[in-house]
C-alpha cells in the first residue's frame, strides 16, 4: 500500500516537532497537524512565559533591596497589561521558528486538528491523509477540581492572559505551578493563599527542600493552607469566596486551579485505532515509544511518565532517528535534572533522601546559610543544599538546592553524576569563590546516615 507519508505527528509541542522535523531530515514524508499553537504549552502557556513572570516579579525585589548597596531606587506601579504585551510579542517569536524550522526541514504543516479513523488514517482539517506510522504527542492539559463552582475559577492557561493583576489571589494545589505562581503574583503585589491538601508543597520531591520551601514562601508573606482541599466556589459581593475542607473560606478575587494536567487524548479517536489508554487517558507505551499498536508512538507529556520539555524532546529525536535514521537509540531516564521557579527557585536531580535510604544507608549532607547578597539587603532568605550519597560506593546519589541560581548550578552536577561522580570527585574539586555553588564541593560534615534501619533488616 502507499501512504501518503512515512509519518505523521499529532501534535506541534516540543516533542512533536522535534520528531517529524529530525524524521524529515532523515528523509522521510512527514506530516504534522497542530490545532491551537505551535510549540504547544512550554512555549505558549507554560515553561517560557512563566519564567518571563518570574523574572518580572524579581524586578519588584530588586528595587527594594538595591538600597542596601547604596542605590536609591523607588519601587513604583507594575505595568501588567505592558508586561504581557512584550510577552505575547515574544512568544509569537518563538511559535514562528518552529513553524519555520518544520517548514525548512520540508515537513508538510496542517493547522487544524487531527484524529485518528484508523490504525493508518488520520482526518486532519476537512481531509483524509494515511500514514505508515503515526507518532501521537498531543500533551497535556490543566484539570479543574470536581467541586460547584469550579467554573468560576481560572487555570494556568488562563493566567498568562489576565486582563487584570488580581489583588487577591487564592491558588489551590501546591505542586510546581502552584508554588511558582504563588511566588509571581506575591513578588507583582497580590495578596496571596496558597492552598494544599499535603502537609507542605511539592509531594514527591525531597523533604528538606519541602520544608525549605515553605519557610521561604511564609518570608513572602503568602498565607499557606496546608492539609486543606477546595469543597466549592461561590461569587458574592466582595468577589469570590472559596470554602476548604477544614471549615475554612477565604474571599478572594481571583481562584487559580492548580491542581493538575491530565493527557489530552479525548476525542482523538485513538480506542477506535487500537490503542491502549491508562484510566487517566495516557498513552500506554514500552521502551521504543511503541503503542499496543505497533506502528503507533506516542511521546511526550501523553505518556505521562517524565512531564517535561527536555525529555519530550529527547524522546522525539531518539524516536525519529530509531525510525528513520539508522540510529536506533532511546533516551536516557536516569538523573534527569528539573527545576522549579518558585521564588526562591529549586534545582534537583536524582535520589532524594527517601528514596535513596530504600536502596540502602545513604550519606546525608546539608547546608544551610543566608546568601552574600542579603547579608546586605536583610532580605529573609535562606539557601539550603544537600547532597545524597550511597554510603557503600560513595556515589553522588542525589543533589538538591533551594536558592537563587539553583536551576543554572544543578545542570553541571547533573553531567557530573550522569558520569558517576563520587563524594571523593567532589571533595578534591576546587570551588568557586565566592559563590553558592562551592559550598557542593566544600560539604564536609556529614548531617545524618538515611536508610540504617531497612539496611540492618
Amino acid at each position: 500500500m502507499r501512504f501518503d507519508f512515512d509519518l505523521f505527528v499529532i501534535g506541534g509541542g516540543s516533542a512533536g516537532v522535534r520528531c517529524a522535523r529530525i524524521a524529515a531530515t532523515h528523509g522521510a514524508r512527514v506530516g504534522i497537524a497542530e490545532e491551537r499553537f505551535w510549540g504547544g504549552t512550554c512555549v505558549n502557556v507554560g515553561c517560557v512565559p512563566k519564567k518571563l513572570m518570574v523574572q518580572a516579579a524579581e524586578y519588584g525585589a530588586w528595587a527594594e533591596d538595591a538600597v542596601g548597596f547604596g542605590w536609591d531606587i523607588t519601587r513604583g506601579g507594575h505595568d501588567w497589561a505592558g508586561f504581557l504585551a512584550r510577552k505575547d510579542t515574544e512568544i509569537t517569536r518563538l511559535a514562528g521558528i518552529y513553524r519555520r524550522l518544520l517548514d525548512g526541514a520540508g515537513a508538510t504543516i496542517f493547522d487544524a486538528r487531527a484524529r485518528l479513523v484508523d490504525a493508518h488514517t488520520i482526518e486532519v482539517g476537512g481531509e483524509r491523509k494515511t500514514a505508515e506510522r503515526i507518532v501521537v504527542a498531543v500533551g497535556g492539559r490543566p484539570e479543574r477540581p470536581a467541586i460547584p463552582g469550579a467554573e468560576l475559577g481560572i487555570i494556568s492557561d488562563d493566567a498568562f492572559y489576565l486582563p487584570e493583576m488580581p489583588k487577591r489571589i487564592a491558588i489551590v494545589g501546591g505542586g510546581y505551578i502552584g508554588v511558582e505562581f504563588a511566588g509571581i503574583f506575591a513578588g507583582l503585589g497580590a495578596a496571596v493563599e496558597l492552598v494544599y491538601r499535603q502537609p507542605l508543597p511539592l509531594r514527591g520531591f525531597d523533604a528538606d527542600l519541602r520544608t525549605g520551601l515553605a519557610e521561604a514562601l511564609v518570608a513572602q508573606g503568602i498565607s499557606l493552607r496546608p492539609d486543606s482541599t477546595p469543597t466549592r466556589l461561590v461569587k458574592g459581593e466582595g468577589g469570590l469566596r472559596l470554602h476548604l475542607s477544614t471549615n475554612f473560606s477565604i474571599e478572594t478575587d481571583c481562584v487559580f486551579f492548580a491542581t493538575g494536567r491530565v493527557p489530552n487524548t479525548a476525542g482523538l479517536g485513538l480506542e477506535q485505532a487500537g490503542v491502549t489508554l491508562k484510566p487517566n487517558g495516557a498513552i500506554v507505551v514500552d521502551e521504543d515509544k511503541r503503542t499496543s499498536v505497533p506502528h503507533i508512538f506516542a511521546i511526550g507529556d501523553v505518556t505521562d511518565r517524565i512531564n517535561l520539555t527536555p525529555m519530550a524532546t529527547a524522546e522525539g529525536h531518539a524516536l525519529a532517528d530509531t525510525l528513520f535514521g539508522n540510529r536506533p537509540r532511546r533516551p536516557g531516564y536516569d538523573n534527569v535534572p528539573t527545576a522549579v521557579f518558585s521564588t526562591p527557585p529549586i534545582g534537583t536531580v536524582g535520589l532524594t533522601e527517601e528514596e535513596a535510604a530504600r536502596q540502602g544507608p545513604a550519606d546525608i549532607y546539608v547546608t544551610r546559610f543566608t546568601p552574600m547578597r542579603h547579608t546586605l539587603t536583610g532580605r529573609q532568605r535562606r539557601t539550603l543544599m544537600k547532597l545524597v550519597v550511597c554510603q557503600r560506593t560513595q556515589r553522588v546519589l542525589g543533589a538538591h538546592m533551594l536558592g537563587e541560581d539553583a536551576p543554572e548550578i544543578i545542570q553541571g552536577l547533573a553531567i557530573a553524576m550522569n558520569a558517576g561522580a563520587t563524594k571523593a570527585d567532589f571533595d578534591r574539586t576546587i570551588g568557586v569563590h565566592p559563590s553558592a555553588a562551592e559550598e557542593f564541593v566544600t560539604l564536609r560534615t556529614r548531617t545524618r546516615v538515611a536508610g540504617e534501619l531497612a539496611a540492618a533488616e
